[in-house]
């Protein structure tokens, strides 16, 4: 990597858009964030695009933000993929080891990955997003992280495949040319939350990370540092601003401003006799409410986001089964009294995750809110370079310029999810 390059993190979600430009000065530092925009999103809906028009002005707005601060261009971005229409599921690849002396080489490991891509079978309407390694056997032996340079005669590769829909993903780049620059890669939200909040040690020892958005929660969960399951739910920290509208019959501002200022997740800590009073978020309004009724709507629907947790782990059989616990991130983590609704649902020690610390203006992106944005500048330093390029259908992404830059790319991206 040249001295000072650049990267640009795009966070598209269905409540706000978050735009972080960030500078390389050395592999060694961390990198320098010199730019940062926040807009609200217009055009997405539980994170899919339903209007390419007002997405591109958002995602300008909040961009031109960000590159007036860094005063560089915010070409060629990294961008979060959300929606529940995401998808994960298993796959097997499996090849005979090409060479006479059988010494597994880096055009075995290409092949394989050929092999558990050719054998998927893919609608048309889907596309692959990324294939994460988790292990390979070689012969009779399992649970090999990197085979390069081992011996034997076959050689399988379990991955992880990641897709969501074609026309999601090209709404997305469209929208990204109208604003003016276009998507050099596509990262599913979580894994890029993921990847800024989440330690080496939480990944080993089995961690849930809990995104909480605008419209959708997504999550992702692992263990022995594999990338274990991911999931994305149709619902999130809007729908306790709508609980409240309803509840309060008031508008939506108002309620999403007493639930700034004044909610939490946790009724049985708010006294009976404490009341807010509405006409001080908006003058029409003449009403007193009390802070306990608004903290029983926001548990109510908090605790149903978290028996969707809930109801996923159990799934793949890791309900109350984590040692590293929960890990919340997003905006809704920062409610009063979601750690502790967490801990009672979940039954899994929880903290609020932070991103990693960067350089420059961190106290413009240190909040959980921008954990995905972070992520997303963390994963292109670590596997971009100016001679590749991202496109969905590939490895991870990543278009590669030959076999031995493919191979590179692998290893450097399985090191994000392996020990």
């Amino acid at each position: 990597m040249s001295r000072g390059h650049y990267y640009v993190g795009l966070d598209i979600g269905s409540a706000e858009i978050r735009a972080v430009i960030a500078q390389e000065i050395s592999f060694e530092e961390p990198l320098r964030v010199v730019g940062v925009g926040t807009t609200p999103s217009f055009g997405m809906r539980r994170g899919v695009v339903v209007d390419t028009d007002s997405v591109a002005k958002a995602c300008n707005s909040a961009l031109e933000q960000a590159e007036r601060m860094a005063g560089h261009p915010a070409d060629n971005v990294a961008v979060s993929v959300s929606g529940a229409e995401i998808a994960c599921q298993n796959a097997l690849g499996v090849i005979a080891v090409g060479r006479a002396d059988g010494e597994v080489s880096e055009d075995d490991i290409a092949r394989v990955l050929e092999e558990v891509q050719a054998r998927l079978t893919m609608p048309l309407n889907r596309e692959i997003i990324h294939v994460i390694p988790k292990d390979y056997r070689l012969d009779d032996q399992k649970n090999i992280k990197d085979p390069l340079g081992m011996h034997g005669v076959r050689l399988e590769m379990n991955a992880l495949v990641i897709s969501s829909s074609t026309s999601h993903l090209k709404n997305i780049s469209r929208s990204l040319e109208q604003a003016g620059t276009s998507v050099e890669s596509f990262v599913v939200e979580p894994i890029a939350s993921a990847e800024a909040v989440l330690s080496t040690k939480q990944k080993e020892l089995g961690t849930v990370l809990i995104n909480i958005g605008g419209s959708t929660t997504s999550m992702v969960v692992f263990e022995d540092g594999d990338l274990l399951h991911l999931s994305v739910l149709p619902v999130g920290s809007g729908h306790i601003t709508n609980d409240l509208a309803i509840g309060l019959r008031t508008s939506i501002e108002v309620a999403e401003a007493v639930k700034l200022q004044y909610g939490s997740a946790t009724p049985d800590e708010i006294g009976k006799k404490e009341d807010v009073d509405l006409s001080i978020f908006d003058s029409q309004e003449d009403a007193l409410v009390s802070r306990r009724h608004i903290a029983e709507i926001i548990e109510a629907r908090f605790e149903e986001i978290m028996h969707f947790i809930n109801s996923e782990l159990k799934n793949i059989g890791r309900e109350e089964l984590l040692p590293g616990g929960a890990v919340l991130s997003g905006g809704g983590a920062l409610l009063p009294g979601a750690v502790d609704l967490t801990k009672r649902v979940l039954r899994l020690p929880v903290q609020i995750g932070y991103p990693k610390p960067l350089g420059g203006i961190l106290d413009q992106v240190d909040t959980p809110q921008f954990a995905t944005a972070v992520g997303l500048l963390l994963l292109a330093q670590a596997n971009q370079s100016h001679k590749h390029s991202f496109a969905p259908g590939k490895m991870l992404g990543i278009v590669p310029a030959g076999i031995h830059d493919m191979m590179n790319s692998i290893r450097r991206w399985s090191k994000q999810f392996l020990p």
